[in-house]
């Protein structure tokens, strides 16, 4: 009997350190970020909304996990959530580009003004942004590179971000008062354990008629696009987290 309630309160204990070791990491996080201005400035305006809108769709701050997904033509950007412990997603926000740079096809090259095409994820946050706050996009990413196989890292470019302004060469820019909204929802993914936040950028909806439209025009990018395609049809059906593998050519293989 001994025996048992000791073990018991092993397990007590361990699970009771757990706990509180993450719930530390998430105040530390949250906690890091509101040391900047800007950061505070969008939970101040910010978190009573978002709040409320969870609240709406039985999800909390405290227990979130969130997905994006940029649209170059249509220069949207969705914003999905789940609790934690869900499997899949469910749309909660869509907000406008407000501004964009090259054209249609994936990013190659420092200088060429591409916004990034494939699955990413948010590396970086900026709480001292030049364009109030800012999430770093995790280009170039295995795909990119493998496709580019003569071309040195440095020569891909980087420093692609989401972020405020309306200005861009390459990033994905939705305003100072939309970014508040996706920054704070980030800090709060990131301080509940989504280390990797998972930003998908397509050229476009792989829909029938936009295929029609494009595929013509951009015959060199068709091979490129159907492969990711198959990303855009497999979350489109599943709403969740896509697990891949990127063979030696730069092609993503799903799960």
């Amino acid at each position: 009997m001994k025996t048992k309630l000791y073990h018991s309160t092993l397990i007590f204990i361990a699970l009771f350190c757990f706990s509180f070791v993450a719930y530390q990491k998430y105040e530390d996080f949250i906690s890091e970020q509101k040391k900047y201005k800007k950061v505070r400035t969008a939970y101040q305006e910010k978190e009573k909304y978002l709040t409320k809108k969870l609240a709406d769709n039985n999800l909390s701050l405290q227990n979130l996990n969130i997905l994006m997904v940029a649209y170059k033509d249509e220069g949207e950007l969705e914003i999905y959530v789940k609790a934690k412990t869900a499997t899949s997603y469910q749309k909660f926000l869509t907000y406008d580009i407000c501004s964009s740079s090259g054209s249609l096809g994936a990013k190659n090259q420092q200088g060429d003004y591409q916004v990034p095409e494939g699955f990413y994820y948010i590396n970086h946050f900026n709480p001292m942004s030049s364009y109030f706050l800012s999430l770093g996009i995790s280009y170039p990413n295995q795909a990119d590179k493998k496709r580019n196989p003569t071309r040195k890292i440095k020569d891909l470019g980087g420093a692609i971000y989401l972020h405020g302004s309306c200005v861009t060469i390459g990033c994905i820019p939705i305003t100072d008062e939309l970014i508040k909204e996706v920054y704070v929802l980030a800090v709060q993914a990131r301080a509940n354990g989504q280390s990797k936040i998972p930003i998908y950028i397509f050229p476009f909806r792989f829909t029938k008629e936009n295929k029609e439209i494009f595929y013509p025009k951009y015959q060199k990018l068709v091979g490129f696009w159907d492969n990711i395609k198959i990303g855009y049809e497999k979350f489109e059906k599943n709403k969740q987290h896509l697990s891949f593998q990127i063979d030696a050519k730069g092609n993503y293989i799903f799960d």
